[in-house]
């Protein structure tokens, strides 16, 4: 379905246009195999630290929850106050190994939704619509994948449960070693999908940068492959100032970085982007990005300086990624 995408070509005059999701999820061992009984939400009282920073700018970023967030009281309840206040938009993010029916075994392939057989994905991906449905009375109508998961019969079970808009890929990343799919080669562009065209495709934004960025898609492809991979080639390139490959967020990425993957995009003509994290960064502890309170306040400052270089700098916008897709929409701005 994603092959039949139609590109969105935003004029170049138009203003940069940035996005904010967050995959809010249970914490869990990142470097564990996936635990069915690792459920646990308490990450999600640190969550107004970003969201005061969302607030400073005048950012609606959309919480995609998972099953754990979406069928807890606790984060039910901090995550329902951003969204009647018009502060946040709730969407739906599917970690399939924590969201019933359990009728598969836990493994790295089955953890990616499109992997799953069609009538299971669309049972999980039923509950949890419902269950966000029922708890924050309101219907998700924006959609992440976890794991970055989308697969051949995803698009249409979206558009049958009602959803507008998707976030799933990562551009410039290869997940097909476990299972995934392979975004090595897919473009940071908007898109229409689906049905009709009629729902809004937003990758995660990602990207090369680097003298040779312009080529990164093959040739972070061949300097990954082969003895090349093993010889450190990729590194050798990126200390080079040739050729890096960067997602724009603060998970292992400096605001300096980000500024560079923007510059880099933009001068190509890309003027949507998206900007992503994890809710458990916000939590010491919970992933390899906030592992004290120094790495927190780091943490928080590179969103701040990046926020700042876009916005006053860059002379960027800001949109939900609903209020997006209505702009598109309005502007007619539909297909290249």
């Amino acid at each position: 379905m994603l092959d039949e995408r139609r590109i969105v070509r935003v004029p170049e005059t138009a203003p940069p246009i940035l996005t904010v999701a967050i995959d809010t999820e249970e914490e869990f061992d990142w470097d564990a195999d996936f635990d069915r009984a690792s459920t646990g939400v308490s990450a999600i009282h640190d969550i107004w630290r970003i969201q005061e920073v969302f607030d400073s700018y005048g950012i609606v970023p959309t919480y995609i929850c998972d099953y754990p967030i979406a069928s807890q009281d606790d984060s039910v309840a901090v995550l329902r106050q951003f969204a009647d206040d018009g502060r946040a938009v709730i969407g739906s993010h599917l970690h399939t190994w924590v969201s019933p029916p359990f009728d598969e075994p836990v493994n790295a392939t089955n953890s990616y939704q499109g992997r799953l057989p069609a009538d299971l994905e669309r049972r999980k991906m039923t509950v949890l619509t419902e269950t966000i449905t029922e708890r924050f009375g309101r219907s998700p109508t924006v959609h992440k994948a976890g794991r970055y998961g989308f697969g051949p019969n995803t698009g249409t079970i979206l558009a049958d449960l009602g959803y507008e808009v998707d976030l799933s890929p990562t551009p410039g990343f290869d997940l097909s070693a476990d299972g995934g799919p392979d975004y090595s080669r897919f473009g940071t562009d908007a898109y229409w999908f689906g049905p009709g065209h009629a729902m809004l495709g937003l990758p995660t934004t990602g990207g090369y940068v680097g003298f040779l960025g312009g080529q990164g898609s093959w040739l972070h492809g061949w300097a990954t492959s082969g003895w090349r991979r093993s010889a450190k080639l990729p590194g050798i390139l990126s200390r080079l100032g040739a050729l890096s490959r960067q997602r724009l967020s603060a998970e292992g990425f400096t605001a300096a970085d980000n500024k560079a993957l923007t510059m880099a995009l933009v001068e190509r003509g890309v003027r949507v982007l998206s900007y992503s994290l994890h809710s458990p960064s916000l939590k010491v502890g919970c992933t390899p990005y906030v592992r004290s309170e120094a790495d927190r306040v780091r943490f928080i400052d590179e969103c701040r300086a990046y926020f700042d270089y876009f916005f006053e700098t860059l002379g960027g916008v800001t949109m939900s990624s609903l209020d997006l897709k209505q702009y598109l929409q309005t502007h007619g701005i539909s297909e290249s």
